[in-house]
């Protein structure tokens, strides 16, 4: 009964124009309508989380980014962009009374522990957290705390039918959005931006600047899997590769005039060889430092197609506290293009699942011939006047086709299980007396030798665990188990920087584009 409560209350919300909600007569109604459940509904109501679900399920009715956050979790929803926490280490959103993951703090205790997005949490030492309806404060309470405490995390996770168990030492979070910064190459930079912070412009000046002391030979800025943050962060990135003046993006809305963002003096590196890495998980912000970066023809971008979210989302801070993340205009690269994905309003679950599984079953993700494009959303660039397009993502000059070769359902459930970090975390646990973090790591992956040893041992950590040994499948597999492995450990003993070098030099496929391109640029 209650649920059809909240629904009628949800339509009532609706069918006010929410930019309206203090107008007569509809405010006065749903104050009617509230004041009526208030006094005649035959159990006691909540009216105050009745009128944050209605909000909620308000929202739903419009575009796929708006949202509502409740007073009790406005500060751990933007913890993740402005500072730092003792904790677990993860974002998460609530979903039908379950806590999921949405991703995890690069080296932080989850991530060291094995815990993966997507994973969902049923209890934390004991206690439910699933399917009870815990308010926020009471599940923070669980998975914060004091650095050096720990927690035990039982979750279920995809594809698995167990319930899996972590034991997880919480430690103090610092929020930083480049995982990683080196020289694959003297003089030229590679740093990987997970997210645009407040200070992910001042991290990435720092970084290319502190490389390379000298004018940098190329760059490359790996975009992917970022799923965006802050607006003005993502200006100032792109002003870094930008020359004063030139536009990096325009937002307009119905009730928003435009608003132009350029660049307010020369950047760091505004000239010389740059690439951009981005894929279908790069989105918003990142869209908008590879739209500009493509419109002026400053550089290549190389990968996939990115998600396509061109919608710019205005904070509204509500009487008790809570926020409304309300969607006021769309943005536009300098040349004038929407980036946004099509969408119908009200089918956010079928927007979000379709931008993934239409590209897989078009054969976008393996084919550029696969790209849709929409001949009426053709643009120029600014400078060399190639075609680019509009109407759904940043299209990569360089297409890349995603690599599904060695991904056998026994590397599959390596990796949806935890053992591959799990056996790592256990193996430096015992081995770490035999490493030296005064080594420098060139020297460590020069004379690695561990592949045969590393490969065994998981396989026995796994069979143990319940996870029996298919070696046809470790066969095919062998070469991403490996890298793997390798990455893991060495982000152990060197931190995170240390992991995506492995796997840039090991496996990735765009990386190496990349070099390619830098080293050909005059030619």
């Amino acid at each position: 009964m209650k649920r059809t409560v909240t629904i009628i209350l949800a339509l009532l919300l609706a069918a006010m124009s929410v930019p309206r909600l203090s107008a007569q007569p509809q405010s006065a109604r749903v104050k009617e309508a509230l004041d009526i459940i208030k006094s005649k509904y035959i159990d006691t109501v909540n009216i105050h989380h009745l009128v944050d679900n209605a909000i909620s399920k308000t929202l739903l009715e419009l575009d796929p980014h708006s949202s509502f956050i409740p007073a009790d979790q406005v500060a751990s929803a933007n913890e993740s962009l402005s500072s730092s926490f003792e904790g677990i280490g993860i974002e998460y959103l609530m979903i039908d009374d379950t806590l999921t993951v949405q991703s995890v703090v690069t080296d932080g205790p989850s991530d060291s522990a094995g815990i993966l997005p997507g994973d969902k949490f049923i209890r934390a030492d004991g206690q439910a957290i699933a399917g009870v309806s815990l308010p926020a404060t009471a599940i923070q309470k669980l998975l914060r705390g004091k650095k050096g405490t720990k927690v035990i995390i039982e979750l279920l996770r995809q594809g698995i039918s167990d319930t899996l168990s972590y034991v997880i030492t919480r430690d103090r979070i610092p929020v930083r959005s480049v995982d990683a910064a080196y020289m694959p190459e003297p003089g030229i930079v590679y740093v990987r931006l997970s997210r645009f912070a407040m200070e992910s412009p001042l991290e990435v000046t720092r970084c290319i600047h502190d490389l390379s002391r000298d004018y940098p030979r190329g760059v490359i800025l790996d975009l992917r899997g970022n799923f965006g943050g802050y607006l003005h962060s993502a200006g100032m990135v792109a002003n870094i590769f930008l020359s004063s003046g030139q536009l990096i993006f325009y937002t307009e809305g119905l009730n928003s005039p435009r608003l132009d963002f350029s660049a307010r003096k020369d950047g760091l590196y505004p000239f010389g060889p740059l690439v951009l890495l981005v894929d279908e998980n790069s989105a918003s912000s990142s869209e908008i430092v590879a739209g500009a970066i493509q419109d002026w023809d400053r550089g290549v971008i190389i990968g996939r197609r990115t998600f396509g979210k061109g919608l710019v989302q205005r904070t509204f801070k509500l009487s008790d506290g809570s926020q409304l993340n309300l969607t006021v205009a769309r943005y536009h690269t300098p040349s004038g293009r929407v980036i946004q994905a099509p969408y119908e309003e009200g089918k956010r679950d079928e927007y979000y699942s379709h931008q993934y599984s239409d590209r897989y079953t078009s054969g976008e993700m393996f084919s550029r011939d696969s790209i849709k494009v929409d001949d009426s959303l053709e643009f120029t660039t600014l400078n060399l006047k190639r075609k680019i397009y509009g109407g759904g993502g940043i299209i990569p000059d360089i297409f890349v086709p995603r690599d599904t070769s060695g991904i056998t359902p026994y590397y599959r459930s390596l990796v949806l299980r935890g053992f591959i970090n799990g056996f790592i975390n256990r193996y430096v646990d015992m081995h770490r007396a035999d490493f030296d973090p005064e080594m420098p790591f060139e020297e460590f992956y020069a004379s690695y030798n561990l592949e045969d040893e590393l490969l065994a041992g998981l396989i026995k950590y796994a069979r143990e665990s319940g996870l029996e040994p298919n070696y046809d499948h470790i066969s095919s597999s062998l070469k991403l188990i490996s890298t793997q492995l390798k990455a893991l450990l060495s982000r152990s003993i060197y931190g995170s920087t240390a992991y995506y070098r492995v796997i840039n030099m090991e496996n990735d496929r765009e990386f190496s584009v990349a070099m390619e391109v830098i080293k050909k640029w005059d030619n």
